[in-house]
């Protein structure tokens, strides 16, 4: 093994998250001594490339992770919470994308730009935020660390590749089927997504509020480490294939400018500023599609709450906010020093 380089496994490895991961581990150039791919039995024996490679997708179980340093989990919370403490057993970190380990006291749950130190209290599991979370977050951090944030109304523009392969390909059938004058077939959402938006992301809970909604107002709080910060959400599914974009009011404790706000977004690292109202310049869905910072643009004064701004903010969930965040989150770790095992 070369020195300063470890091994690595990827459970999931066959899903839309599994395989950005495969291909940001090559093209980031983390030091990949080996690759392990894991997935489920039915998955196993399949080839997959990796660096020009061909590799074996092997069964995820407890002794696969015999041996690696590093398990990034791109699978649902069933297999988290499954295989993770195996994984941890057996002296191996596990960065986990799924709901599983979010909120619980003892699992941070990190976004590398935000709080780094909180990976340093690991003890063998480190938490990647849901997807809106995490793009929502590139945009409202620096305006929190400019002005201090005490209340927030996210609006979701939601693509359709967050829920997976079978959503993307429902879309593309409808449009189809719409151009040739047939019915839309559906099947993944309890309405057809294609000319159409769908105000329900996950199942609802008693309080009229989304599984979605709920993960954004409470990972929110946890990773600003504000556990009183008045947040309310709606997430809406759209018929864009990738990237996630969202609808920010925010209220300050400081007084707030646009000019003060624009430069506390250039100045961040996790955001591209893109924001010139003469020239229709903001981002967009296609334009921060596999990008690694997210855009923020439309900033504004808010003009129904006080000492407030709006904005507007889009990134790519399964880049930052999935696979992208959990590689940033190992890369940071290596970089200031944080030891991988608990």
């Amino acid at each position: 093994m070369r020195k300063n380089s470890y091994r690595v496994g990827i459970v999931g490895a066959t899903g839309a998250v599994g395989q950005e991961l495969i291909a940001l581990l090559h093209a980031r150039a983390f030091p990949v001594a080996e690759l392990r791919l894991l997935a489920s039995a039915r998955s196993a024996g399949r080839s997959l490339e990796f660096a020009g490679e061909k590799l074996t997708v092997q069964e995820a179980r407890p002794e696969a992770f015999d041996g690696l340093d590093l398990a990034l989990f791109a699978a649902d919370g069933a297999v988290a919470r499954a295989l993770a403490p195996e994984a941890v057993k057996r002296g191996c970190l596990v960065l986990d994308k799924s709901s599983a380990f979010r909120l619980r006291a003892d699992v941070p749950l990190v976004v590398p730009e935000i709080n780094l130190g909180a990976a340093r209290d690991h003890r063998g599991i480190i938490a990647s935020p849901n997807c809106s979370t995490a793009v929502a977050l590139m945009g409202l951090w620096p305006l929190h660390r400019a002005f201090g944030v005490t209340r927030v109304i996210f609006s979701t523009y939601q693509s359709v590749s967050g829920t997976g392969a079978d959503a993307i390909a429902e879309l593309e059938a409808q449009v189809q089927a719409h151009v040739r004058g047939g019915p839309l077939p559906r099947a993944v959402y309890p309405h057809p997504i294609a000319f159409n938006v769908i105000p329900q992301v996950d199942v609802f809970g008693a309080d009229g509020y989304t599984g979605e909604e709920t993960k954004m107002r409470e990972e929110s709080r946890k990773i600003l480490d504000l556990p009183a910060l008045k947040i309310s959400a709606t997430c809406v599914r759209v018929p864009v294939v990738r990237a996630h974009s969202v609808a920010v009011s925010a209220e300050f404790a400081r007084p707030v400018s646009v000019a003060a706000a624009r430069a506390a977004i250039e100045n961040f690292a996790g955001a591209t500023l893109v924001d010139d109202p003469s020239k229709s310049a903001y981002p967009t869905p296609l334009d921060f599609s596999r990008q690694v910072k997210c855009g923020v643009g439309r900033i504004r004064l808010d003009t129904a709450l006080d000492n407030a701004l709006s904005f507007w903010v889009s990134g790519d969930n399964l880049w930052k906010g999935a696979a992208l965040n959990s590689l940033q989150i190992a890369e940071a770790m290596i970089r200031e020093g944080i030891p991988l095992r608990a």
